[in-house]
């Protein structure tokens, strides 16, 4: 793979223009240097998509963002690169699997409307809605909302169909990822665990009993003797946090910079990321989970992460 990467590279150092700011030299070892970052977030992208999107198609279009960010870094203004290429490189991914979506856009749009409704209810009746209550909150009939469902189901074999040249068997994907991918799922998932655990007591009973334990919101208000709002505003709170803290440690070119890190503000989340590290080795992260990612506390302590 590596030296598919350098070829493709090479053969895009001619994108640079006479007007960059740094020379051609000093471009080419930018790139060659941060290759690695390229395959870094398209091994996080491809975590969290269908199995039948190709590799090497985000990687082509991630090493053309790397080398245009190459071309247009100008280390004068502050911007560490790999933050900036990082920025472009994972727009240039969003935009090849936009590209490579056979859905449209107004089909994606009605489903990602129908999720967040049938979030909100969820949240709301504190079960999952039926399918007349969530087509009276969108403001549509169960037909609609069928045929919503129909149109993401067929874009979703279009686009299995469109990747296959060969024969039919192609088109079974691994139900299981491969050992790499596996292995990060697993520290991810130990890392959120870790990280709810490190969170100021409220909050951490608020994420554990919202999410983990599946309680609604009321229930929770009642145990803690505030209002829903309060809970609602401790649950935003928490996620704010978790975010950040997992981005801190997983993802360091993500993490908040601080306007003011001597606030008390900022002090505070940087102890709780600091707690984090503290609570937390390879061997705890991979110990929540067996070879086969699944938790090995019981279903109520069952982190809420996408399969």
């Amino acid at each position: 793979m590596t030296s598919t990467v350098t070829t493709a590279a090479d053969n895009l150092f001619d994108t640079a223009s006479a007007t960059a700011v740094l020379s051609t030299a000093e471009q080419e070892e930018l790139i060659r240097t941060h290759m690695p970052l390229v395959g870094h977030l398209v091994r996080d992208m491809l975590s969290r998509i269908p199995n039948h999107i190709h590799r090497d198609d985000l990687t082509s279009a991630g090493l053309h963002a790397l080398v245009t960010a190459a071309r247009g870094w100008d280390p004068q203004r502050g911007v560490p690169f790999n933050r900036f290429a990082g920025t472009r490189i994972r727009g240039a991914l969003l935009d090849e699997l936009r590209a490579l979506d056979w859905a449209t856009r107004s089909v994606r749009s009605k489903a990602r409307n129908t999720d967040t409704t049938r979030q909100a209810l969820t949240t709301s009746l504190g079960r999952t809605p039926t399918p007349e209550e969530l087509a009276q909150a969108l403001g549509t009939t169960t037909t609609d909302l069928h045929q919503t469902d129909t149109d993401v189901q067929r874009a979703t074999v279009l686009s299995l169909q469109g990747f296959t040249t060969s024969s039919a068997d192609d088109l079974v994907t691994e139900r299981e990822p491969g050992p790499e991918e596996m292995l990060l799922r697993r520290e991810q998932i130990g890392y959120l665990h870790h990280a709810i655990g490190s969170l100021p007591e409220r909050l951490q009973t608020v994420v554990t009993e919202y999410f983990l334990h599946e309680r609604p919101m009321a229930d929770i208000a009642a145990d803690l003797g505030v209002t829903e709002s309060r809970v609602s505003q401790l649950r935003a709170e928490a996620l704010s946090l978790l975010k950040d803290g997992l981005n801190t440690h997983l993802n360091p070119e993500m993490a908040p910079v601080p306007d003011n890190p001597e606030s008390i503000t900022a002090r505070r989340r940087a102890n709780y990321y600091a707690n984090i590290a503290s609570n937390t080795t390879m061997r705890t992260r991979l110990s929540l989970t067996n070879a086969h990612g699944h938790t090995s506390i019981g279903r109520g302590n069952m982190p809420f992460v996408a399969a």
